[in-house]
């Protein structure tokens, strides 16, 4: 070994490396395929970039993450702008990511797609949960901006529609940084302090996809589904949807379409209103010819032509009716009375008195009037009553045996 040359640390070594690769090679775009994807507890994001022969490893610190439009997936085709160099104590080169796009559509179009997956799945656009378009709605409120046409247009069709209408404006951006926010808080607060609007109209004019994107927002998708208000929402041209259309329990195709929408013309309800006014009148009239001929045919019967008839068959009917009455009456007092006289013969039968008539008699004692059984209960010259069956004697005891 030549003592010239100078040694170097393993670390000084892959700082050299790190140097050459990072100022040699730079910030390069590279188009890949994204595999093993997944964002650690810190928020950083790391994943391989392959093609069909070589794999390179990738990193996109916090920093850079926050402003992706979408979220990348594994099998997804990307372009990347990144830093070429090197994560020095595993010895490896691999690329600090510094922006995503996709490889053969637009990072808006991949976020507005995954969310809409996400919410559809969630049941958030299931027609089962969509409240119904109130028929005669008496308030309204407006949630668009304050500085464009189709809060223009909605108030003048209103006006023009349905002049009496109770009307409360809710102004928000409807693009750039805190519309999201204020469009979701719009449509909370509108339901907590003003529960009796029948109906609420979210929206803006048309534009871009990204003068659009506040209405593709998360936070305001589920603000709206959580509405206890219909919601109606009117977002851009009829060829723009939005995620808010899918989650909506109705979608107009342009703020004024959604103002014609939200009530009736006073010509056409008038209209409407007399038509059913002759309905009405035409109802009555079929029910009073269906009443005149019931009455005419009942007039005609027989039993209107002579109601004696009637009469004669309700006499006879009353008669047969007493005449079972009676007899039913007749048999239930007999039965009384058989189960009476059966009573009384048996109440004879077990009287105290009843062995008198066969010669017996009762001898009771004429100082308490108790029964005799026994003659030892007898004393000498007491006095004794005897019951026979026709009349009574007194005695007095002269002599008892046992």
């Amino acid at each position: 070994m030549n003592p010239e040359n100078k040694i170097l640390s393993v670390s000084e070594l892959n700082k050299t490396i790190k140097y050459l690769l990072e100022e040699t090679i730079g910030e390069v775009w590279i188009e890949g395929e994204i595999s093993g994807f997944k964002i650690s507890s810190l928020g950083h994001v790391y994943f391989d970039l392959k093609d069909s022969q070589s794999i390179i490893s990738c990193v996109m610190y916090k920093g850079f993450a926050a402003y992706l439009r979408f979220k990348p997936e594994n099998g997804l085709l990307v372009k990347v702008r990144a830093l070429v160099t090197t994560y020095a104590k595993q010895s490896k080169y691999q690329l600090n990511i510094k922006e995503i796009i996709p490889g053969n559509i637009g990072p808006l179009q991949i976020a507005f797609e995954q969310l809409k997956k996400k919410l559809r799945e969630e049941g958030l656009f299931d027609e089962a949960r969509k409240k119904p378009l109130p028929k005669l709605p008496k308030k309204i409120a407006l949630v668009t901006s304050l500085h464009g046409a189709a809060i223009r247009d909605m108030l003048s069709i209103l006006k023009r529609r349905y002049s009496n209408l109770h009307i409360i404006i809710a102004p928000v951006k409807v693009q750039g940084d805190g519309a999201k926010e204020e469009i979701a808080a719009a449509i909370k607060t509108l339901n907590e302090n003003f529960p009796d609007i029948d109906a609420m109209l979210v929206g803006r004019g048309g534009g871009s996809m990204e003068d659009l994107w506040a209405f593709n927002e998360e936070i305001v998708a589920r603000a709206i589904a959580s509405s206890k208000i219909c919601v109606i929402s009117c977002i851009g041209h009829e060829t723009d949807f939005t995620i808010a259309d899918f989650v909506s329990d109705l979608r107009a195709p342009t703020p004024s379409a959604a103002a014609e929408l939200v009530v009736e013309n006073k010509e056409e309800l008038k209209k409407y209103l007399k038509q059913l006014d002759r309905r009405l009148v035409q109802s009555l009239k079929i029910l009073y010819e269906n009443l005149k001929g019931k009455f005419l045919r009942l007039a005609g019967n027989r039993i209107f032509k002579n109601p004696q008839t009637l009469l004669n068959n309700l006499i006879q009917r009353f008669d047969g009716l007493n005449e079972d009455m009676i007899r039913a009456a007749d048999y239930k007092i007999k039965d009384i009375s058989d189960n009476l006289k059966f009573k009384v013969e048996k109440l004879h039968a077990l009287s105290p008195l009843f062995p008198l008539k066969k010669g017996y008699s009762l001898v009771r004692k004429t100082s308490d009037n108790s029964v005799v059984k026994n003659s030892c209960d007898l004393e000498k010259e007491e006095l004794l009553s005897i019951k026979f069956k026709a009349g009574k004697a007194e005695v007095k005891v002269t002599n008892t045996t046992a």
